[in-house]
């Protein structure tokens, strides 16, 4: 059971795909897992490749349903999809045909909480916090990937959502944009104070931003360890972070658990020699 006071509270969560083809086996992705995440925490779900991590992020939005157990946030229960939960995915969710300035703007499109001025100045903060007041007038469609992904984390902010869902929103960019773009969101996280889940199989990239560490075994996902990373990472962190001992260790740590998942996952889809 988790604390019904919790900002999120994941309670007892399992979840079974039904196949399309009644022939096939029913696949069970998540196995009864509860979490509670603390309002303004960063915590990174971790796990291999067909966990179910993604899949318990997307319950988190309201984007699917548990076969049983039950999400709440701020005391509510989880139904669908709503403002107070912001979503930014892999892809590059952009409209081309509108301005980057247009782009993060259209994320307080639904927001009936404040006037046309303050929507503009909210638009015009937040594409300065990701660095691309420069670019205001540019079509998105002639401005990078780096740079796409900071237009989607500021339109997702825009709307002022009271949690930040992440699926692994840096993983089709090359190193060093998303070294740089992991940096910029610490900064970003350290401003706005958001409460966020960010998936992610990168071990390096979850130690380096998560304030805790859920990290899930092969499918299906049960939780095998937390990590509270400020208690071996203490302080602010930079990009010189990543060169101290404490990282190496704890990334160490890390890695050789998801290795272990990692194998396990390879013998669950190892076919069947009859």
């Amino acid at each position: 059971m988790t604390n019904k006071d919790a900002f999120i509270a994941i309670d007892g969560i399992t979840k079974i795909f039904e196949p399309q083809d009644r022939k096939q086996k029913a696949v069970k992705v998540i196995d009864n897992v509860s979490i509670d995440i603390e309002e303004g925490q960063f915590v990174v779900f971790l796990g291999p490749s067909g966990c179910g991590k993604t899949t318990l992020m997307r319950m988190v939005g309201g984007l699917e349903t548990a076969t049983s157990g039950e999400i709440r946030l701020a005391g509510e229960r989880v139904t669908g999809p709503d403002r107070r939960k912001g979503m930014v995915f892999q892809a590059y969710s952009s409209f081309p045909w509108l301005t980057v300035y247009e782009n993060i703007r259209f994320g307080l499109k639904y927001r009936d909480d404040v006037d046309k001025a303050e929507k503009e100045r909210i638009a015009r903060h937040y594409m300065g916090l990701v660095g691309l007041t420069d670019f205001a007038g540019f079509y998105v469609n002639r401005i990078s990937g780096g740079m796409r992904q900071r237009v989607a984390i500021a339109r997702t902010l825009a709307a002022g959502p009271d949690v930040l869902l992440m699926d692994e929103p840096f993983g089709a960019l090359d190193a060093q944009t998303r070294e740089f773009l992991q940096y910029q969101l610490l900064g970003i996280n350290r401003s706005e104070r958001k409460t966020v889940i960010f998936v992610t199989h990168d071990v390096e990239e979850a130690v380096f931003l998560a304030d805790r560490i859920i990290m899930f075994s092969a499918r299906p996902a049960t939780i095998i360890e937390e990590v509270q990373v400020g208690d071996h990472i203490p302080g602010d962190r930079t990009l010189e972070t990543k060169e101290t001992q404490a990282f190496f260790h704890l990334r160490n740590h890390v890695l050789e658990a998801m290795r272990v998942q990692a194998r396990r996952t390879e013998e669950l889809e190892r076919p069947v020699v009859a």
